[in-house]
């Protein structure tokens, strides 16, 4: 299965929001995911479409949260 990393539209990154805290998402193009630091919350991406649920949603680490 070929698998290829699709650019964020950044006009689309700063219209979403955490769903759970209503922050601001970053994006992290080499995980594919948008990061809600404030929710500690890593929501995937695939296919380029982002899953803003929070139960799709990884924890983040308190090593992530640091870097």
């Amino acid at each position: 299965m070929r698998r290829y990393h699709r650019r964020m539209d950044t006009r689309l990154l700063e219209l979403l929001v955490c769903p759970v805290t209503k922050g601001p998402l970053q994006y992290d193009r080499a995980r594919e995911e948008l990061v809600s630091r404030s929710a500690r919350l890593a929501y995937p991406v695939r296919d380029g479409i982002p899953i803003l649920l929070e139960e799709q949603a990884r924890t983040l680490t308190d090593e992530e949260l640091a870097a």
